[in-house]
């Protein structure tokens, strides 16, 4: 079992709020795809990371969780691919983790 994770800007990279109806439709994917999602939404995180030149760039974001069997890396490549347009970011970070539950 693998738990997947994907960390969406609340904002554009100028500041912009970013649409509410682009997060309901991750949340819609996912659940349509995976059967289920959760969404943390009501505490954004910060992320914090150094650009070039040491400059720092901060973001708020919510994350969004499914459970998966197996990781479809192409499906989940190409899925990043399509966020990273609709949000207007150069990278949005998914991340697997393999995971074991408690029964």
């Amino acid at each position: 079992m693998h738990l997947v994770e994907i960390f969406l800007p609340l904002n554009t990279n100028d500041g912009t709020p970013q649409p509410v109806e682009l997060f309901r439709r991750v949340g819609e994917q996912m659940a349509d795809q995976f059967g289920g999602v959760t969404a943390f939404t009501r505490n954004p995180a910060k992320g914090f990371s150094l650009q070039e030149g040491n400059e720092r760039a901060e973001d708020d974001v919510i994350v969004y969780e499914v459970m998966v069997e197996a990781v479809d890396r192409l499906w989940w490549q190409s899925y990043k691919r399509d966020l990273e347009e609709r949000f207007h970011q150069e990278e949005i970070l998914i991340r697997a983790t393999a995971v074991s539950l408690i029964r």
